[in-house]
């Protein structure tokens, strides 16, 4: 099996599958240009497909965040949680608020999780979690409602 060919094709179907995720994206041609060496000394792993069961989240949320700001006011954000790979166990991720926040940045920080979880030699998966809220300026009143709201959302669903 040609393993650069192999890379590109699974790149390239990433790229066409989630149009518009650029952060996963650039995460992803990284990840996997700097394992190719490991596939070529184990072909067994492109055959059973490793590298696209590491690329694909094994379950991906989009929810909405509604909150009620110190004025009354409700506002809506939406929220994401990703989970990559449990095969070393359950998943393990952070939150992320930033307003800039989206589907493929909740991604790139999932996907790249599965691999520091797996350095640190605990058996855990990759999970990363986020909203476009921007806690900067918010009371914390404000931004411990948001918090748990978006918790609440992820964790039913």
């Amino acid at each position: 099996m040609d393993v650069s060919a192999h890379i590109e094709a699974v790149y390239e179907t990433l790229r066409r599958r989630d149009p518009g995720e650029t952060e996963f994206h650039q995460a992803a041609h990284e990840v996997l240009h700097a394992i190719g060496p490991v596939l070529r000394a184990h072909p067994e792993y492109a055959e059973a497909r490793i590298v696209e069961r590491l690329c694909e989240p094994e379950r991906q949320l989009m929810f909405r965040v509604p909150w009620v700001d110190d004025q009354g006011t409700v506002r809506v954000n939406r929220g994401f949680r990703v989970e990559f790979n449990s095969a070393l166990g359950p998943y393990k991720g952070g939150l992320r608020f930033h307003p800039s926040v989206n589907l493929g940045i909740v991604k790139f920080l999932g996907f790249e999780q599965i691999f520091k979880n797996a350095l640190t030699g605990m058996a855990i998966g990759g999970g990363k979690g986020g909203s476009d809220f921007d806690p900067k300026g918010r009371s914390d009143v404000e931004v411990i409602r948001t918090v748990r709201i978006g918790e609440t959302r992820s964790l039913r669903a």
